[in-house]
């Protein structure tokens, strides 16, 4: 069987700065951020970073109570974001049931607040009483993955990513390649990640959060620039239905853009350090994925975290592929850094770009790191078509993705 070209038919997000992609293109337009104080994070003893992206979204008495039992946040951002992309696709329920349909998705962990509930009381009263019997389902780390495949009645191969922040952006890559290589005829695939202290004290412990900015949420973060003092942590969900581009065809569906490359590989040497090899080595693999030059992207979506050596190490690594001044941002100046849900969601906002003719800026690079790379830093709105998109996300693991989708013309 030939490999076939794969179109994004449906999309779905829930994100700090909008849960649409009409809202978010006018947030990435307009400079509207979703970093907020998190008050309530102040009886969190030592915890230096106090700011966070959290989805707007109200999920409360939305679903029935007997379909979400075994949901946490994150799965819940994640049905909400795939209901949308569903919709969107006109896909009916009985395609969807029919084992037709895969689903490949991701997140960092599992709900956060579920494991608090059970951990915090096992641990410190060694007692099963009030415990609930459906907490490790809400915690255990597919499951927006098994709540999903359950909620929608989906039959068909489930991929679950669970590779921290390049979860959702595996996701998409493993789905994509399961409709080129004819596995499956429809998928589902796409990332989420639920707001909570845990995964802000896990990037405080390594002195990698933005805390010089705590009572100033719009100055931070800052990717790329020389003030930045690190990465603020950041919630949602966003969801893609992928499908063959003859498929979409033949049924009218309106096409978003098609997915061309996809390159995903392992540093292989140290689990929290960058490799500029290794991120490098990830974006020739899509482009020989998609068959073309470098020269034929007009637009990197860096993943851009606003750490010092994630910068650094990202921008000299786009440069080795590039060789030239690519225009380049990072769209987590907006949303902050939305771990699992980032590759998934930043897809989407790629999407918006190419729809409305726009490049996003990085928000509050004011002055841009000596230290990092000659690229086209983009600073403020900049109209554009860009037509060719590359969008970049890196994790822990030295696992690192590379991504392009093209506008059909």
């Amino acid at each position: 069987m030939q490999p076939q070209r794969v179109v994004i038919t449906g999309l779905g997000l829930t994100s700090p700065i909008g849960d649409s992609l009409d809202a978010i293109s006018d947030a990435l337009q307009t400079g509207r951020h979703g970093i907020r104080s998190m008050p309530e994070w102040d009886r969190i003893g030592d915890l230096r970073t106090k700011l966070a992206g959290v989805s707007q979204v109200v999920l409360k008495g939305r679903y029935p109570r007997k379909k979400i039992r075994s949901m946490g946040r994150v799965s819940l951002l994640a049905t909400f974001a795939s209901e949308m992309a569903i919709a969107d696709a006109g896909l009916d329920p009985d395609l969807v049931a029919s084992g037709r349909v895969g689903l490949a998705y991701g997140s960092t962990t599992g709900s956060s607040d579920a494991m608090e509930e059970f951990c915090g009381t096992l641990f410190t009263k060694y007692s099963l009483r009030g415990l609930k019997a459906n907490s490790y389902l809400k915690m255990m780390s597919h499951t927006c993955a098994a709540n999903l495949a359950l909620f929608f009645g989906i039959k068909g191969r489930i991929i679950p990513t669970c590779s921290a922040c390049t979860s959702g952006a595996q996701a998409i890559g493993y789905a994509y390649e399961s409709i080129k290589y004819g596995l499956q005829e429809i998928m589902v695939a796409g990332g989420a990640e639920e707001i909570h202290f845990a995964s802000a004290a896990t990037f405080d412990l390594m002195f990698a959060t933005s805390a010089g900015y705590n009572d100033r949420p719009d100055a931070s973060p800052r990717p790329f620039d020389s003030a930045r003092d690190g990465l603020v942590i950041g919630e949602g969900a966003g969801t893609l239905v992928l499908e063959s581009y003859e498929r979409a065809r033949a049924r009218g569906a309106q096409i978003y853009a098609e997915i061309i490359g996809f390159g995903t590989n392992c540093d292989g040497l140290h689990v929290t350090a960058p490799s500029q090899a290794g991120m490098a080595g990830a974006m020739h693999l899509s482009l020989r994925d998609a068959a073309i030059g470098a020269e034929t992207i007009d637009y990197v979506n860096a993943h851009g975290t606003a750490t010092e050596i994630g910068d650094i190490a990202e921008s000299h690594a786009t440069q080795s592929v590039f060789q030239r001044r690519v225009p380049i941002s990072s769209t987590k100046s907006f949303t902050g850094h939305t771990l699992g849900a980032c590759g998934a969601i930043e897809a989407i906002f790629s999407l918006a770009m190419m729809r409305d003719q726009f490049l996003a800026p990085t928000r509050n690079l004011e002055t841009v790191d000596p230290r990092c790379a000659d690229l086209d830093y983009v600073l403020e709105r900049r109209s554009a078509d860009p037509k060719v998109i590359m969008s970049n996300n890196f994790a822990f693991g030295g696992v690192n993705t590379s991504m392009i989708l093209q506008k059909l013309t």
